[in-house]
């Protein structure tokens, strides 16, 4: 309940500053708007990450009170801009060639991201990649399905290097 509360509030104080200057009516749609939004995600937010499966790793507690993930996360945003310039090159390209160069299929990654929040990072960082998109995860297998725009190599430990790789070793510092 109290992660619900807070949630609501968040959402309609960053509602009211969204539609400021405020009047009746857009704090009537605020209200209804975060209550809705607390109401149906608020449940999301009840776990804390770092006490559900991390204890201990290498002697120390593992949570994410630890600055060098911060540090690590601050690296990753540049990284994955670029490989998003790349990749958004790579499909202008591809749309404006008369020919229209596509190879389209669904290949096999394997991935060592073991935590839910790596995992859902790492299919988030391919999808928002222009050419590739994540169809599924087998999250205890490590593997994933991506739609790849042109699939270079149907073989799974390639495609790992050429799809995951970029991302991979970057969050596992940070959400392993």
């Amino acid at each position: 309940m109290k992660s619900k509360l807070v949630l609501f509030i968040v959402g309609f104080i960053v509602w009211s500053l969204l539609t400021w200057p405020l009047d009746f009516q857009h704090l009537v749609v605020g209200l209804m708007v975060a209550a809705f939004v607390a109401f149906i995600t608020g449940d999301l937010f009840s776990r804390r990450p770092h006490t559900i499966r991390f204890a201990q790793v290498r002697g120390r507690p593992h949570h994410f009170g630890h600055i060098t993930r911060y540090i690590w996360f601050c690296y990753y945003v540049p990284v994955f801009l670029w490989e998003c310039l790349k990749a958004n090159i790579d499909v202008a390209l591809r749309v404006l060639n008369p020919k229209l160069p596509i190879n389209p299929g669904i290949v096999k990654v394997k991935t060592t991201l073991k935590s839910d929040t790596g995992l859902t990072f790492l299919a988030n960082s391919i999808t928002l990649t222009p050419g590739t998109l994540c169809v599924d995860i087998d999250a205890e297998k490590g593997i994933l399905y991506i739609h790849w725009i042109d699939v270079k190599t149907q073989d799974t430990d390639k495609a790992t290097e050429l799809i995951v790789s970029p991302f991979e070793k970057i969050l596992k510092k940070i959400f392993e």
